[in-house]
């Protein structure tokens, strides 16, 4: 069992923790709905077709409130300094626009649900597809910021 201090909570040792551990889960589902709704549009109309959208509609959600803690500890290890300079601010390049398409892709699912015309739900593709790609590229970067430490 790892035990923490309040020096750790402040001086950031815990935020870089809780960071860490907080970035994987909301790659993973993001990537994975991208995959999982890139299957349920190429198989064909019905149960299997359904059960494809509605897995990459949970992990969508999961995805976007799986990063609200994430982001957090972000700001905490930043300062709240939400650019930053060097390699952070070539994380927060695809972080930023990562995050808020990820949490408006999640509401836009929410509300349309399993009525989306085909228009809506090929441009929905193309968007998590992007939020997939810019995830991943956020997490090469962080992962950069721990190398260079």
């Amino acid at each position: 069992m790892v035990m923490f201090s309040a020096s750790d909570f402040f001086n950031g040792t815990f935020w870089e923790r809780l960071h860490g551990g907080s970035t994987h889960l909301p790659i993973a589902l993001a990537l994975t709905s991208a995959v999982l709704d890139g299957i349920g549009s190429l198989v064909p109309p019905g149960k299997i077709r359904e059960n494809f959208r509605f897995s990459g509609y949970f992990t969508l959600l999961l995805a976007a409130l799986g990063a609200v803690p994430a982001v957090i500890s972000g700001l905490m290890l930043t300062h709240w300094d939400a650019f930053g300079s060097g390699v952070i601010l070539l994380h927060h390049y695809f972080v930023w626009p990562s995050f808020a398409l990820l949490v408006a892709l999640a509401v836009w699912r929410s509300v349309v649900r399993h009525r989306p015309s085909k228009v809506g739900f090929s441009i929905y593709l193309i968007a998590v597809v992007t939020v997939a790609v810019g995830i991943s590229i956020a997490g090469f970067w962080g992962g950069e910021l721990l190398l260079n430490n």
